[in-house]
């Protein structure tokens, strides 16, 4: 992919900016089993995501995972689910605007943020086209995935590439396939903690909870694991945490196979035996809170780990669309530009 024609200091020429393309997983329309039953149909589809062969794998999902999974899923969203929708969708909108205005002020000179979606709308495609429209002659895509797996941003990559098979003037690209080391996203990650640490009494111990992978991806070559371990060795220096106060788990299991662990609701059931009463759970891996932090981490694991024995739990929410997170994201790029990791 080419070198971006980007000044990394003073004002921007007119008319030069980039395009930037901001995509994360997606979300259904509504908290109903139809709404679900489409958006998964789409998500569990795709070959990143359920790398089984596609035959036996198209009986398994449409005679028995969109039979159940629709309106058990459905549930879970209605809990979450607000006045302005989904809280991915429009904390992933407030983020791309909050990047635009502090790129903008960066940079000296407008430029254009498009919000893209992997599954749901708005699409990936309806992105790039956004950004075609307003006459951008390069684009950069950020996924905002952290940490790198093939079934996030190596899917976002094959959708972005499977739009631009279709045009005839292909911009100047560049992809951003992670950032779980950056400084400006684990000091972010880290000043947050601290945040709420400041107005909440810090609790005796920390989880750092990843969105889990099956083990069979690693085992493949996937860095998504060490990815993980890096960020959270990371968050823990700079918070000065020592070993016996924190953890790492994975979350969102999916299906009878074998994930990367230790899992996050065992290891909430086995704290409270070993003295460990009071927990807090940060989620490095999730820009914005969504379904499997506001749902599954703040209320579904709080319930796990209350009724095996814990006396206080707190879920630390993600950065969201803070002025810091921006400013963390504008970092990435601008460093990604200057050949800088």
């Amino acid at each position: 992919m080419n070198e971006l024609p980007l000044p990394l200091t003073g004002a921007l020429p007119a008319g030069e900016g980039p395009g930037i393309l901001l995509v994360n997983l997606g979300t259904p329309e509504a908290p109903t089993p139809t709404a679900l039953r489409r958006y998964l149909g789409e998500f569990l589809w795709d070959p990143r995501v359920v790398e089984i062969p596609r035959p036996i794998w198209w009986l398994i999902l449409h005679l028995f995972v969109l039979s159940i999974r629709p309106r058990r899923s459905a549930k879970a969203y209605r809990k979450i689910w607000t006045e302005r929708g989904s809280p991915l969708r429009f904390l992933t909108q407030d983020l791309s605007r909050a990047l635009q205005n502090a790129l903008e002020v960066r940079l000296g000179g407008p430029l254009t943020v498009a919000t893209a979606m992997r599954y749901g709308q708005p699409s990936i495609r309806q992105g790039l086209e956004a950004l075609r429209q307003s006459g951008v002659k390069s684009v950069i895509v950020l996924p905002l995935y952290p940490q790198y797996a093939a079934a996030s941003t190596g899917s976002a990559f094959d959708a972005v590439a499977d739009t631009l098979k279709s045009w005839r003037h292909i911009p100047e690209l560049h992809f951003i396939s992670d950032y779980h080391a950056d400084p400006g996203y684990t000091g972010a990650l880290a000043e947050s903690i601290r945040h709420y640490w400041s107005v909440s009494a810090k609790a005796h111990y920390l989880l750092f909870s990843f969105h889990g992978l099956p083990q069979r991806s690693s085992s493949q070559g996937d860095p998504y694991y060490d990815q993980c371990q890096r960020t959270a060795r990371l968050l823990a220096e700079e918070l000065g945490l020592a070993d016996t106060r924190w953890k790492l788990v994975f979350q969102s299991r999916f299906g009878a196979q074998k994930w990367l662990q230790p899992y996050c609701v065992e290891v909430l059931q086995q704290l409270p035996r070993q003295g460990i009463r009071e927990v807090d759970v940060v989620c490095p891996g999730f820009a914005v809170d969504c379904l499997e932090t506001l749902e599954e981490i703040a209320m579904t694991n709080r319930d796990v780990f209350l009724h095996a024995g814990g006396s206080d739990y707190r879920y630390i929410p993600a950065l969201n669309a803070t002025p810091a997170h921006a400013e963390a994201l504008v970092d990435v790029i601008l460093a990604r530009l200057r050949g800088v990791r």
